[in-house]
């Protein structure tokens, strides 16, 4: 069982964030982690089984960086520049982001499915320097 090995594996989304490395060497897998740490947990079913899961799971997550991607592009070509852009659109579409604590924690399904929509639906051209620079995300002027 997959609940079985907790000490190898740390975390659930550990598992899921490996998949994607092996697909692409160059994930962002540090800008999904927040949010893959709070809707993954360890499966109990066996591990041939779970593995399965988590490659659906990978694939999902893939596809969503394939949109979140495209949006830190139209960030670019407007003009933004920071290493935190990626982490701050993921950040914006986030479903957990202002979610209260007492609400029932959401599934990985649920969270990746608002976050997909989030980001169909995120427009690059209502971003403002400013709300990089808020984020701590905007480099220094250089002086």
């Amino acid at each position: 069982m997959e609940e079985q090995y907790v000490l190898e594996f740390e975390e659930p989304a550990f598992i899921t964030l490996g998949l994607c490395y092996e697909e692409r060497p160059r994930f962002s897998g540090g800008a999904y982690h927040p949010v893959l740490k709070r809707v993954e947990e360890f499966l109990t079913k066996s591990l041939q089984t779970a593995l399965v899961v988590r490659q659906q799971r990978a694939k999902t997550l893939l596809e969503l960086d394939d949109q979140i991607v495209k949006q830190v592009e139209a960030l670019k070509a407007k003009g933004l520049t920071s290493p935190y852009l990626k982490s701050f659109v993921v950040a914006r579409v986030n479903p957990i982001r202002f979610r209260p604590k007492d609400a029932p924690p959401l599934s990985f399904d649920d969270a990746l499915d608002r976050m997909t929509q989030a980001a169909a639906k995120f427009n690059p051209d209502k971003i403002k320097m400013d709300d990089l620079a808020k984020s701590g995300g905007a480099l220094d002027d250089p002086e």
